[in-house]
């Protein structure tokens, strides 16, 4: 896999993955927090993984406020960089809200779109946003509803570590899906910035309507989800104009990944 850092026109510096070769182009949104690189559990011939660590995280400059309609410039740039003209877009949890901007911004060069245990918008209308949230991230994401110094604030203090994980989300660290902490555990270890530009964002106006996306759209989200609750993918599945929605009642937020593998054919055959 390549990993390389783009200089961007407002100065900013993009770092990048992509795996290569004649595969179907799909760019990976990561979570929060995570670094960008992409999924190893889904690495397979057929497939050309490219991403990049959102602003702040890794190895890619910091942008305070930016919003999540601000992805699809800078994954436009990474193509660019690399000749693509067209590829598909797969994101997870945070990932999911940036993979869709990408779809609404870039109609032209996005074939498909899928999200996994992904947002919707905070100002969704007829969605109780936080119902079913465990109360943890709640707090977090409530946080984020008053501001950047509210925000910082419950970062420095706040001492409740569980995230809303099911045993089925647990017992995903003992499979393949490990993988998760090569990329949280870094993205962690670099302090809480990145994730609270991530949070600010999910609460702030998107910069794009989901209904205004044009490209297939499959959301994926569990159930049984404590981080996400599947009332955000029922949601979304119901305000994207051309989505499928799979529903799994028994998933959480990470068990969710074991639909991901079916979920990349689904893309791949849509993907032309």
């Amino acid at each position: 896999m390549e990993q390389f850092d783009l200089k961007l026109g407002d100065g900013r510096t993009v770092h990048a993955y992509d795996t290569g070769g004649d595969g179907t182009p799909v760019f990976w949104f990561h979570g929060t927090p995570n670094l960008g690189a992409p999924p190893v559990p889904l690495m397979r011939d057929g497939i050309r993984w490219l991403s990049y660590d959102r602003p702040g995280y890794g190895g890619s400059s910091p942008r305070p406020d930016r919003d999540i309609a601000s992805a699809a410039g800078d994954v436009a740039a990474v193509a660019d960089e690399l000749g693509l003209d067209r590829f598909a877009a797969m994101g997870h949890s945070g990932g999911g809200p940036h993979a869709l901007a990408c779809a609404a911004l870039l109609p032209d060069r996005v074939t498909a779109v899928t999200s996994l245990s992904g947002l919707a918008p905070y100002d969704a209308a007829g969605l109780d946003w936080f119902a079913g949230m465990a109360p943890s991230g709640e707090a977090s994401l409530r946080a984020a509803s008053w501001g950047r110094a509210a925000k910082e604030r419950h970062e420095a203090t706040s001492t409740d570590a569980e995230p809303g994980f099911t045993e089925r989300d647990q017992a995903m660290f003992a499979g393949e899906w490990a993988w998760i902490l090569d990329v949280v555990h870094p993205a962690l270890a670099a302090g809480p910035a990145a994730l609270i530009d991530d949070d600010l964002a999910y609460v702030a106006p998107w910069g794009f309507d989901p209904a205004t996306i044009t490209v297939p759209v499959l959301i994926v989200h569990g159930g049984a989800d404590l981080m996400v609750p599947g009332s955000h993918g029922v949601w979304l599945a119901g305000h994207c104009p051309t989505a499928e929605l799979w529903l799994r009642p028994e998933d959480g937020h990470l068990s969710i990944l074991t639909s991901a593998a079916a979920a990349l054919e689904w893309l791949q055959s849509r993907a032309s």
